[in-house]
């Protein structure tokens, strides 16, 4: 077998990136055994239980951590897609789809959650995008996972936080031998087309390899290198493990622009696109019906090794590397400190207090009886005995003095302040506030209270949740670079909304006139044609009462209507059913409102009909009670006149016979008083 150069220059650069992370890789281990809850080495708990003290860590690092994974993953991102040109903007909206759709199908959630807990135990998470040729019935599929962040290695001169500018990414994977030859056929035995024989594989040749992913923080991981003499056995090499070598680099890569000078209509291809159209449209070429201008662009190659060979060489279609760094506070290196590094001073300082309060506790509950020098009569090992037995009765000399227990010296306040103190430190360092482990104690008196201090207190986590985004962002772009390349045939995406509704679209699809609808390969090599963001704080929790609040102001503005405030309030479960039956009663009250007014409609018309059908009928009434009406009113003027003429008879005979009382009256005054009578008497 002949050993390729560049396989061993593969295996010379791993080496020296491997050996340039080293302090990183014993801290990173050290600090995820602290997360694990290993905070004692065998010869601490030793030291501890001599003490009779207890070696029970009080493990407030991985709540934290646990609470900062949940708080950055709360939701899945919402991508964006701008055109960068006239492009057509119809196709931003289709790979708005099309991202969801690819965050869903990788478990998006998951991944990332897997990333954001490496990349506050470790310093330091990735991503990792690429094609599952397996998916979608050999088709092929974009799809990206979570990787272990102890197989990625980077040059140690790398100086930006995503390593743009690093030479090159290693990806080391570990695997058997049967897992090699499943992935690359050729290294496996093969059958000679002329003789039948059985050939033996290469893989039987290749030098072997040991790692572990996690090793022992306090013993680092041994390599054992294999000799191909000792692998000459078919069974020993299947169960031996190999480690393949995956090196991303950056080249140029020549692109040409063709240009049709009639329409102004560009297309980008590459240098095989570019030589066939040159050849079947050349007249067009020298008449100046398309022009064409070349332009250099950067690309990700890939080559992977495995030992002494080379396995695979090929170029992505993507300009940024696809392995997706999530780092930490960072500080101009690829191998940042973790957030868990910068808490265990301060997890150690806590597990001591802790251990003290535990061993003041056992020795507050193991009371100690003082017993004065001659004070037991019967000695001292019957006072033993007797003092355990309730109902004993025991003598002691009171001149000597009498037995007591001592009471035991409490811990000073400080002491536990102090517990309190390192536990709000902790979760400092994390941007992690009180309030949001639900401690009641610290929270204000009203909700809206309770929601600044919050907001107040995770601003630290917002500003690392800045950079996270920013690494969600450049793996949608990678995403899309890679959809370019891949699809190419008719696919189908859907994503689902808040609201249970199906967000579907099409691609590649063609119709009965051969034309192409939501082309997304169209300039597949412009990868640079959408600008893929997310909307910033879309993946941050969000209260659901909260947002009820603000959903019922809204409702009561007339901005929403019932239905939305239906749909945000968290106690109410059976929201399908209710808007189901809210439904059904909108049906029944608009079909009872068309009955209604057909009901009017027709006593209007019932009404008019009447009106004209005794319009005559009207006419001769009236007539008839006119004459009526006449004749009373006859009868009426003589039975006045007759009325009247009694009336003044009756006025007259009335007046006379006033005037006779009168003048009776006076004349019966004059009798009796003697004088006289006023005239005007009776007349007023």
């Amino acid at each position: 077998m002949e050993y390729d150069p560049r396989a061993l220059a593969n295996k010379e650069l791993f080496k020296r990136y491997r050996d340039s992370r080293d302090a990183w890789d014993v801290q990173a281990r050290k600090d995820l055994d602290f997360y694990l809850g290993n905070h004692f080495t065998s010869d601490e708990s030793d030291e501890l239980q001599s003490r009779n003290q207890a070696d029970i860590p009080m493990d407030r690092i991985s709540p934290a951590v646990e609470k900062l994974k949940s708080f950055m993953t709360a939701r899945p991102p919402v991508f964006t897609t701008l055109p960068r040109d006239d492009s057509d903007a119809k196709m931003a909206k289709v790979w708005q789809v099309i991202l969801g759709a690819l965050w869903e199908s990788s478990d998006g959630d998951s991944q990332v959650k897997q990333a954001i807990h490496d990349f506050a135990t470790v310093g330091i998470g990735y991503l990792y995008v690429y094609i599952d040729g397996e998916a979608d019935m050999g088709r092929g599929d974009v799809r990206f996972t979570h990787i272990n962040p102890f197989r990625v290695y980077v040059p140690p001169s790398s100086r930006d936080r995503w390593f743009s500018d690093a030479d090159s990414v290693i990806l080391s994977s570990i695997l058997t031998g049967e897992q090699l030859v499943n992935l690359y056929p050729e290294l496996g035995e093969q059958i000679d087309e002329e003789t039948g024989e059985i050939i033996p594989g290469i893989v039987e040749e290749l030098s072997t390899y040991e790692d572990e992913d996690y090793p022992s923080a306090h013993n680092k991981s041994s390599r054992d290198i294999y000799t191909p003499a000792e692998v000459k056995d078919y069974d020993y090499w299947r169960e031996k493990r190999y480690q393949v070598l995956e090196k991303f680099y950056k080249v140029k890569v020549t692109f040409y622009r063709l240009i049709d000078p009639m329409t102004g209509a560009e297309s980008i291809l590459t240098e095989e696109e570019f030589s066939i159209v040159a050849q079947e449209r050349a007249a067009e070429f020298e008449n100046g019906r398309l022009q064409y201008e070349a332009f250099i662009q950067t690309r990700v190659a890939v080559m992977s090794s495995c030992a002494e060979v080379v396995l695979d060489e090929y170029i992505l279609n993507v300009e940024s590397y696809p392995i997706i760094p999530f780092p930490n506070n960072w500080a101009e290196t690829p191998y940042p400190r973790s957030d868990v590094s910068r808490a265990v001073p301060m997890q150690r300082l806590l597990n001591k207090l802790w251990s003290l309060a535990l061993s003041h506790a056992q020795a507050s509950a193991g009371l100690k009886l003082l017993v004065p020098v001659g004070s037991a009569v019967n000695g001292l090992e019957q006072l033993e005995r007797d003092w355990a037995n309730p109902n004993a009765v025991i003598e002691v000399d009171s001149s000597q003095g009498e037995p007591h227990y001592p009471a035991p010296t409490p811990l000073a306040g400080e002491f536990y302040r102090l517990i309190q103190q390192c536990e709000f430190y902790i979760d400092f360092i994390f941007g992690i506030p009180e309030l949001m482990h639900g401690v009641a104690d610290k929270a204000p008196e009203t909700f809206k209270g309770t929601q600044q201090m919050i907001a107040l207190g995770s601003e630290r986590s917002k500003s690392k949740l800045r950079d996270v985004e920013f690494s969600i962002v450049k793996l949608g772009r990678v995403l899309y670079s890679l959809c370019k390349q891949q699809y190419t045939y008719k696919k189908y995406f859907r994503i689902a909304q808040p609201n249970n509704d199906l967000n579907e679209v099409t691609v590649n699809m063609y119709d009965d006139t051969t034309q192409t609808i939501l082309d997304i390969q169209k300039d597949k090599n412009n990868i640079e044609q959408h600008d893929v963001r997310i909307v910033p704080g879309s993946t941050l929790p969000t209260s659901k009462y909260a947002e009820l609040n603000v959903y019922l102001e809204a409702y009561q503005l007339g901005i929403v209507d019932k239905i939305e405030v239906l749909k945000k309030n968290p106690e109410i479960f059976d929201k399908e059913g209710i808007m189901k039956r809210f439904s059904d009663m909108e049906q029944l009250k608009s079909m009872n409102g068309q009955l209604q007014q057909q009901v009017k409609d027709l006593q209007g018309d019932l009404q008019t009909a009447r009106r004209e059908s005794v319009a005559d009928r009207k006419r001769v009434e009236v007539q008839k009670f006119k004459s009526q009406l006449d004749n009373i009113t006859s009868d009426a003027k003589a039975d006045k006149r007759i009325s009247a003429n009694e009336l003044t008879t009756k006025v007259r005979l009335e007046s006379e016979r006033l005037q006779s009382a009168i003048e009776q009256q006076r004349d019966a005054l004059i009798d009796t008083q003697g004088s006289p009578v006023p005239e005007d008497f009776g007349t007023s």
